[in-house]
Formats: structure tokens, sequence, C-alpha cells
């Protein structure tokens, strides 16, 4: 980590370190001649990116090239599914799946003899066809990032390298020209809406705290992210944390704030770790704290850690929790806006939210609308998981359909299975079938399919996916996590799980789809919070475009996805050749024979793991 450098007391000292900066940004500079971004985000961290970056310090030490090369630990490039993953800063080569033993190949290769290692390049179509720059790369060119415009571009530890890439430029900006009032027009300009799931208008929401009377309010950024393969806000923390403060600062002018809490789960230690050293260097060099560049305005900044609540998402459950009370949520009115943390005027944006700011404020709110769709301004941030050849972390505009994103950007659907569906919107979202693949991903187009925009997880099922199963997990999640204080979340929630299992069990009825139906909107309109309004989607989605499945698993007591066990029989046919594979496997006994000679399996004893198919090398365990 980098030492305290001197405090940027004005406008003009930050503009003189954002010029030398540039300098160092660009290649080539003094004695440096190749820059290695390396990506260090958390999923690359895990592949053995950390592994990589030592083989590379040492192999640059044994080459005398250590004061020639630089290699620079970055946040999340994106592709997750790819990791380690690392671009040669002069020529933008990328390089996937890197390994301690592919080093040398990289130095003596690309580094010394200026040839691509093509074996380690991105590679597309059907025949595997070598993709060396990442501006050609189909995963990337067909992003727009603004919330992800500094994510593998700089070491989020150094400042510097922040305010290189016009990073508080938008903070001196507005210290330096422009009013509170002002500030909230640009905003309202952009048409940017909360990227936290409910879409409401960030500049409307900022209004309110301002107009809102009293010399304490507070600024709080909502890092609580809950849902079940999303990492969005997680990977700009780790990546890109001086955009999410910056943003902060700006919020707090407009609205009159002089405190900002960031509210980080605890279980993303290495975000925690690179905002909190963020937060002090901001501190340390005079863009936190008291007359900031000069200016009367005063800000600060502080962490606090939640214990992993999905509820605490929800944002006056936060404001509970930050104040040390069970995160539990409270009726509005009154609305945080006019009395919330501590109950004073308070305003709450998610990670995402926040990381645009400054790209409006710099750039005006016009050049900000100018992406998105016609009621849905901007870009979104989403997390690419499941059934999907590029896993990972995108940006692209509001409005692109989501064929678009799955098959354009995410690469399509591996080993030639069908898309089935993809849930968007996590736990609190809906399903999305194949004959709407060319739906617009925008709030309004989403919200007519009985899905939401969310915080930007997307889960890609294909043919293999069970749907009634699939509600049963993400109502058996929302059941886990309700808090319990009001009835029709706590117990509405627990009933409609029980009858979802009952269905995947074999043991429902067609009277249970009604009663789901019910049950489902009494308890949307009826819950205290968002998490119960919005508990029942997954169901009342899944029920609305793969009701089908629903019947089949209810009268013909069959899964058709093979995934609901109590539906699942398995059978070996005459391919069988007796080498007793299934045999040994089995956990239960139920499969019998004799060496040589066809098994057979007793249902009686068969609990429809499945273990006998998967090690069946002849294909001989039929399921049905």
């Amino acid at each position: 980590m980098q030492s305290p450098a001197p405090k940027i007391a004005t406008a003009n000292d930050l503009a003189a370190i954002r010029d030398s900066a540039r300098q160092c940004l660009a290649l080539p500079h003094g004695q440096v001649r190749e820059k290695i971004l390396l990506c260090a985000g958390g999923g690359c961290i895990a592949s053995g990116s950390l592994k990589v970056k030592a083989a590379l310090e040492r192999g640059l030490a044994e080459r005398g090239l250590s004061g020639a090369v630089s290699v620079v630990e970055t946040g999340c490039l994106g592709p997750c599914m790819a990791g380690p993953v690392l671009i040669m800063g002069k020529d933008r080569v990328f390089y996937q799946k890197v390994s301690e033993a592919d080093v040398a190949d990289i130095l003596d290769g690309h580094v010394i003899g200026g040839k691509v290692v093509e074996r380690l390049t991105w590679q597309e179509g059907p025949a595997r066809t070598p993709v060396p720059l990442q501006s050609d790369i189909s995963f990337f060119k067909r992003q727009t990032k603004i919330v992800l415009r500094n994510c593998g571009e700089i070491d989020p530890l150094s400042i510097d390298e922040y305010i290189g890439r016009d990073g508080y430029a938008a903070l001196a900006k507005t210290l330096s020209s422009l009013t509170p009032d002002q500030v909230i027009e640009e905003v309202s300009t952009s048409g940017l809406k909360g990227r936290g799931g409910a879409g409401f208008p960030t500049a409307q929401k900022w209004k309110f705290a301002r107009q809102s009377p009293g010399p304490v309010k507070y600024v709080l950024c909502n890092g609580d992210e809950g849902d079940p393969g999303a990492f969005m806000d997680r990977s700009v923390l780790e990546g890109d944390p001086h955009s999410v403060i910056e943003g902060m600062l700006v919020g707090g002018y407009a609205i009159g704030s002089s405190q900002g809490f960031v509210y980080v789960r605890a279980e993303y230690p290495l975000a925690v770790e690179r905002l909190q050293y963020a937060i002090d260097v901001a501190r340390s060099r005079g863009l936190l704290g008291s007359n900031i560049l000069g200016s009367t305005y005063s800000f600060d900044l502080e962490i606090r850690m939640g214990s992993g609540a999905f509820v605490c998402g929800e944002e006056t459950a936060l404001m509970a929790s930050i104040e040390g009370k069970r995160g539990e949520p409270r009726p509005r009115p009154p609305f945080p806006a006019q009395k919330g943390l501590w109950d004073k005027p308070t305003v709450l944006n998610n990670v995402e939210t926040f990381a645009n700011i400054p790209y409006i404020l710099l750039n005006g709110g016009a050049a900000f609308a100018a992406y998105g769709a016609k009621a849905s301004k901007g870009t979104k941030v989403f997390a690419l998981a499941g059934a999907i050849h590029n896993t990972g972390l995108v940006e692209v505009p509001i409005g692109v359909s989501l064929r678009e994103v799955v098959f354009d950007v995410g690469g399509g659907i591996p080993k030639g299975k069908a898309f089935k569906a993809a849930q968007i919107g996590g736990p609190s979202g809906g399903c999305i079938p194949e004959q709407h693949l060319d739906v617009s991903l925008d709030y309004d187009s989403l919200n007519q399919l009985g899905a939401i925009m969310g915080s930007g997880g997307l889960i890609v099922m294909d043919e293999d996916s069970c749907m009634v199963d699939v509600a049963r997990f993400f109502l058996d999640f929302v059941q886990d996590e309700s808090c319990g204080k009001c009835v029709p979340c706590r117990e509405g929630t627990r009933r409609m799980l029980q009858i979802v299992q009952r269905i995947c069990d074999g043991k429902g009825s067609l009277q249970d789809l009604d009663l789901l139906a019910s049950m489902g909107q009494t308890i949307k309109c009826s819950s205290l919070c968002g998490l119960g309004q919005t508990a029942p989607n997954p169901v009342l989605s899944t029920m609305r475009h793969f009701r089908d499945e629903y019947v089949e698993h209810i009268v013909d007591k069959k899964c058709r996805a093979g995934v609901c066990r109590a539906l699942i029989t398995f059978e070996i046919t005459d391919a069988c050749t007796g080498c007793g594979a299934c045999l040994r496997a089995c956990p239960t006994k139920a499969i019998t024979g004799e060496k040589k000679r066809k098994h057979c399996i007793d249902r009686k004893l068969c609990i429809q793991c499945g273990m006998c198919r998967n090690v069946c090398k002849f294909g001989a365990v039929h399921r049905e």
C-alpha cells in the first residue's frame, strides 16, 4: 500500500496530480515499457491470480526487467469464468486462465519476443478462433462502461491513478461552480434511478432530503448485497472504491449532509479492506474531512458492517442495524428522506447508484441520459451466472434485449443446450421465458412480465432446470431470510414454501395452484417491507410462464428436467455390461447383480440420487 502524500488543498492541486498521473498511466513512460494489468478481484484471487503475480515478479527479476515492466493489481475485469485474467497494457492483448506455468511464455514470448501467446487468448465461435485484442472480444466490445469505467484499468489502492482518470474532478466542479440545487437538477436531467432494485428516481430522493428541515442529515450507501449470484457492488467496492466515495461526497453536498456511512456485509472482507484504505487515504489527502478543496464544505465517511441478513438490504432495516438495533423494517411514512437514521433526514442509495454520480456531474446529465431506454436512462451492471458460457460482470445500456446479453455478451448456452429462462432481480425478481428473450431490459418492460430489474443478478437456466424447483429454491431463501416482524411475510412465505415443496414431491393438487396465486397476491399487498412484497414473485412468475410444468408435477407425477427426486425413477437397460460401477457407487445398496450380467435396481431402496447414472460409462442407466 502506498505511503501518505501531501494534502490536496485546492482544485489546482488536484489538477496537477491528475496531469502527472495521466503521464504515469500512459505507455510508454520513462523506463517503463510495459504494464501488465492483472485482475485481483475476488473471483480471480480465488483462481490464483496472486500466485500468478508473484510468478510474474520473480520472472521479471530473473530477466532483469523489474524496472521496465510493472505488474498492477486491478479490480474485476469481468469474465470470471476465465480467471486468472490479465491485459498487456501497451497493445491490450487479453490473456485468460493464466497459471504460474504460463508466466515464462508470456514474458519470453510477448514481453521480450513481441509475439502473442495464442493458446492463452480468448477464443470464440464453434471453431474456437483466437481473439487476442480486448477490443475485438464480443464480451467486451458490446459493453458500455460507466460504473465499471475504472475496474480493471487502475490499481484500486492508488488514489493518484483514480485522479489520473478524472477522479474527484466532479467533486471539484461541484464545489467550485454548482449550488446544491444545481447538482440535484443535473442528476434529474440524467434520469438516474436507484440501482438497488426499486428504481426510484435518485434526484427526487435527494430533493426530498434537501427540503427536509434540520441541521443534521445523513448519506448512506447500501453495500449489503445479498442476492444469490450477485456480486456487482462487491466488485465496484473492490475495484474502484474512490468512485463511491466521490459519489457520496457529491450527494452529501447536494442534501446538506456532513456525515456518511457505507453499510457493507462482513462476508466481503476484501471490499471492506480496500474501501477502508481508500477512505483513510482520501481523508489524509484532504478529500474527506473539513474544508474540502478549500471550500466551506465538510464531509466524512465511516464503514458499518452487517452480519449478512438479507432483510438489511431494505433501507429502514439497514438504518436500524447501523443504530445498533435488530435489523427490522419499520412502517412508512415517514420516509427516510424526512426521518431516517437516528430520526434525521437521510438519503440511501446503493453502490452502483453512487458510482454513476461522478460521471454525471463531470460530463453532464444529458450525456448520461443519451444511454438507455425512454424512461430508464444510463447503463446497468449485471452479474451473469448459471448456464451461460461467459459468466461474470457486464455493463450494458439499459434497454438492450435479454437475447443480446445472454447470447452476444454472455456467449450463449454451453453444450448446445436450449435456453429455458432467466431469473432476473434475485429472490425478489421473476423468471423470463424463451418466448420473451427479446424483452427490453428496462424497469417498465420487466415489470410487465412479472419480473424486476433488481440489483442486477441474472441467472440463466437451460433445459435441465425445473422451474418448480427454481421457485422452491428462491422461496426457501426469502422465507429463511424473513425477519419475522410481519405475519404475511413470516407465515405466508412459509405456507407457500410448504405447498411448492409438496408439488415437488409429487403430492400436490390442482387446487394448490389457485391457493398459491391467492396467497402470493395477499403477501405482496400486505407485507411491511420490500422483502415480503416481492417474496412471491418467483412463484407467481414461474406459474405464469411455466404453468404446464406445475400441472405436469401434479397430474403426471413427472419432472421433465429430472430435478425433483421424488418424481424420478432409474432403470438399468440391456446396455449394462455388468461392470459393477453402479453397484459400488450406490449409497443404499439398491443395486444388485453379478459380474458381467445385467444389474437391476430395487426401487424401494433407491433414493434417486443419480450416482448410478453418473458413474455408468455405457449409458445403461435410464432416467424416467
